[in-house]
């Protein structure tokens, strides 16, 4: 089957506009990140957007493309990998990123927010990439 193209320009654009605005974050200090819940609050919001942004890419290709159907959100990056579609280094890292995804919307209580200010300095790249590489696919 063939992808919708409309579907995947429109979540790559979510996962764009999300990563463009948690960059403003990476200029700020750790402490003063920190130190501001509605920076915080800000931040795992978009950071929430970017990641679902992705899942449905990464379930639009796994369903359309692949005919797979992963068992949850980190294994389907790995359906990604295996299909050659991102490398497996990049499939890791974003099957970190669903698993911290999974504890942000249902453990948010257990949040440490240092690991969302390193995310945010280390891993917003992971998440264009994967985007192109999808992009590629239409």
């Amino acid at each position: 089957m063939t992808l919708n193209a409309d579907l995947v320009r429109a979540r790559c654009a979510e996962i764009e506009e999300s990563v463009s605005r948690l960059e403003r974050f990476k200029t700020l200090p750790r402490d003063a990140f920190l130190g501001d819940q509605d920076t915080l609050d800000l931040a795992c919001y978009r950071l929430l957007v970017a990641m679902e942004a992705a899942l449905a890419l990464c379930y639009h290709v796994s369903a359309k493309r692949l005919r797979k159907v992963p068992e949850d959100y980190a294994q389907c990056f790995g359906i990604l990998q295996e299909a050659a579609i991102i490398p497996s280094e990049l499939a890791a890292r974003l099957q970190w990123m669903a698993r911290f995804r999974n504890l942000l919307v249902h453990m948010y209580w257990k949040v440490d927010y240092g690991v969302v200010y390193d995310v945010i300095r280390d891993n917003l790249e992971d998440l264009r990439a994967l985007s192109a590489a999808v992009a590629r696919l239409i």
